[in-house]
């Protein structure tokens, strides 16, 4: 099962201190935040306000705004489907199908127990390589919906 946020506030303000580029924004610094625990606890939208000296309404509203940024702590293994054009073109409704058939999901979304998470995205940046999904950052490309569904269901042998 997934925990909360087990770092400290000096761990989320390190992160956000880090940041390598000259202007340092709301955005680069969820960002920051993301990378370095995995998702946005409430603590790291808090810190984020102070920083970069803005409302924590107008952080919230930076972090809701983009799809990427989690704000529940990150399950074991990360399942993209690219369902952009190309991939669209090239059969990913079923791919993304078997893939969350294999997963025991209805939508995208976190599988129960903090497993695995899956989540429909737009371009996975590999259009030749069409229908596309990342298993954990690795990208799978022309990608049948049975072997989808076969590197999803490995998720769940261990």
């Amino acid at each position: 099962m997934k925990e909360g946020f087990r770092g400290t506030r000096e761990e989320l303000k390190e992160a956000i201190a880090a940041q390598p580029q000259g202007t340092v924004t709301v955005l680069s610094s969820l960002l920051a935040v993301q990378d370095a625990v995995g998702y946005l606890p409430g603590e790291a939208i808090e810190e984020v306000a102070s920083y970069t000296q803005t409302t924590v309404n107008d952080v919230w509203g930076v972090a809701s705004f983009y799809t990427n940024f989690r704000v529940d702590p990150p399950c074991s293994h990360n399942v993209e489907v690219c369902w952009g054009a190309t991939c669209h073109v090239l059969g990913a409704m079923k791919v993304v199908r078997a893939v969350l058939e294999a997963a025991g999901l209805e939508s995208e979304g976190d599988v129960p127990g903090g497993n695995a998470s899956v989540r429909l995205n737009t371009c996975l940046g590999a259009c030749s390589q069409g229908p596309v999904i990342s298993i954990d950052h690795g990208l799978y490309g022309k990608v049948s919906p049975g072997e989808a569904g076969r590197l999803v269901s490995k998720l769940f042998d261990a």
